[in-house]
């Protein structure tokens, strides 16, 4: 008996729960030196780290959806599996999530009053979806989003709003907003809130905040949206691999031109990556098959505000209204002139060479 609640309470913990589901002490450390240095921490930490998330107890979790497409769920289910991030999540209590759960009607709302109840002040609030500010335009059960929000704010340790819908209004406040939608963040003002946006957003990035908050206990350090900077700290186009390609001046005209088939640039075809924070280019999609870019197709800046006003998705970052979208216009025009004079001096010395080539023959 004793062994066997022994290995109960073991079981209750991260550590146990890995070793449970196959995952060696050396895969762990690995994952746990991955996380600290996308999470910014220093070297050091990756112990520490290693030890807090050992012993962390399965956290309870209610997740609600409103005014959503459930594809912020969807990039979640169907990411990389098996992986230690994966498992993580399926570490958690997930007591509440009207998609994923096997109760409906009345026993599905039981349990999300019990989850309420029970870990009360000690539960995760995750939010996908836009919030009607006009009650009847959403309900769950006979309650409006807006009224459930508030309810499991009120007894959440910190809430996390996924997917830019919930971060920022999304598609459904796009002008002229009929729902009169709006984010987490418009409603909430007494709680912890971490924006994770994305239409849909990265599942390691979800997975990474769930971790950091088991192991920390706090949430990491966001940027002035609420966006942790381990994840939205640099734009897309920093760390695009076509970057070279605009700072020659080399642009895609057409999605089947030459430039679209030798990879260049997508700034012209309406890439909005020079304005977007994510990390896209560096996690990328399918256990890190592919993002957007890479698949031939410009970013649209789904993890930005308001990016369904912006302007339309096949026009360029000057032409929307993208902040500083005349700089990086400009900023275009002179790789383009650079781009030319580099290939005009390119052609001058492969000439010489040659002609250096035939007088030593």
């Amino acid at each position: 008996m004793g062994m066997m609640e022994d290995s109960m309470t073991t079981e209750r913990t991260l550590g146990g729960f890995l070793r449970h589901r196959g995952v060696s002490r050396r895969a762990f450390l690995k994952f746990c030196s991955a996380m600290a240095s996308m999470m910014a921490l220093p070297a050091s930490s990756v112990t520490a780290l290693a030890e807090a998330l050992e012993q962390a107890r399965r956290p309870s979790v209610i997740w609600l959806s409103f005014q959503e497409c459930t594809g912020c769920t969807e990039a979640l289910t169907r990411s990389n599996a098996p992986s230690i991030e994966g498992l993580i999540f399926d570490f958690i209590s997930l007591d509440y999530h009207h998609t994923l759960q096997a109760a409906s009607g009345a026993a599905a709302e039981a349990a999300r009053e019990e989850a309420m109840h029970e870990n009360d002040g000690q539960y995760l609030l995750l939010v996908d979806g836009s919030i009607p500010s006009v009650k009847a335009y959403s309900t769950i059960a006979g309650i409006s989003n807006l009224d459930m929000l508030k309810e499991g704010a009120a007894g959440a340790a910190a809430i996390i709003a996924i997917g830019t819908c919930a971060a920022y209004g999304g598609l459904p406040k796009a002008d002229p907003n009929p729902t009169g939608a709006m984010s987490v963040e418009e409603i909430v003002k007494d709680r912890p809130i971490v924006n994770i946006p994305g239409c849909p957003p990265l599942p390691l990035a979800i997975t990474g905040l769930i971790a950091h908050y088991l192991a920390m206990g706090v949430m990491p350090e966001l940027d002035r949206l609420g966006r942790p900077l381990a994840f939205y700290g640099e734009n897309i186009h920093d760390r695009c691999y076509r970057r070279p390609f605009y700072d020659r001046g080399l642009f895609a005209e057409t999605f089947d031109d030459e430039g679209a088939r030798r990879g260049w640039c997508l700034y012209k075809l309406g890439c909005k990556a020079p304005e977007t924070y994510n990390a896209c280019a560096q996690i990328k999609w399918n256990q890190g098959t592919s993002f957007p870019i890479q698949s031939g197709h410009g970013c649209i800046g789904c993890s930005e505000p308001n990016f369904w006003d912006k302007g339309g998705i096949y026009d360029s970052v000057a032409m929307g209204q993208f902040g500083s979208g005349p700089k990086i216009a400009v900023a275009a025009s002179l790789g383009a002139v650079a781009g030319a004079g580099a290939a005009v001096l390119a052609r001058g010395k492969k000439h010489k060479t040659e002609t250096e080539l035939d007088s030593d023959d």
